[in-house]
């Protein structure tokens, strides 16, 4: 469980990465939607995970999205370095977070599969009346 320490300078790390990537970065990979889903703070606050959530037109797009932010990892720490009050820097660890795009997948089939059972009970409402 984190501490409300770590919980305070996640939400800041969060903030700050989020406008580096944002308006900071000028790198024509970046392309389509990034957004830092979660981060999470090491109890001595010297490292953190941020969980990126990249929508672009293909998986491609995505991965070269996520090579130049990871390529940019420096830049957006020095820029984090910039924005926190605090003694140390945390060294930054980027992942994907497949998680959101897993939600909505869950969410198409069950939305298709409600639409295929309002089809059959559709049906079957027809066929009773004989």
């Amino acid at each position: 469980m984190a501490t409300r320490r770590q919980e305070k300078a996640a939400r800041a790390i969060k903030e700050a990465v989020s406008d580096a990537i944002a308006n900071h970065l000028n790198d024509p990979r970046i392309e389509g939607f990034v957004s830092v889903t979660r981060v999470d703070v090491a109890v001595d606050l010297r490292s953190a995970e941020v969980y990126l959530s990249i929508f672009g037109k293909n998986d491609t797009a995505q991965d070269k999205t996520y090579e130049a932010i990871t390529h940019a990892r420096s830049r957006i720490q020095s820029l984090l370095a910039g924005s926190l009050q605090c003694k140390f820097c945390p060294v930054l660890r980027f992942h994907k977070d497949e998680n959101f795009k897993k939600t909505l997948e869950t969410i198409k089939l069950i939305e298709q599969a409600a639409s295929e059972r309002k089809k059959r009970d559709s049906v079957d409402e027809k066929q009773e009346p004989l």
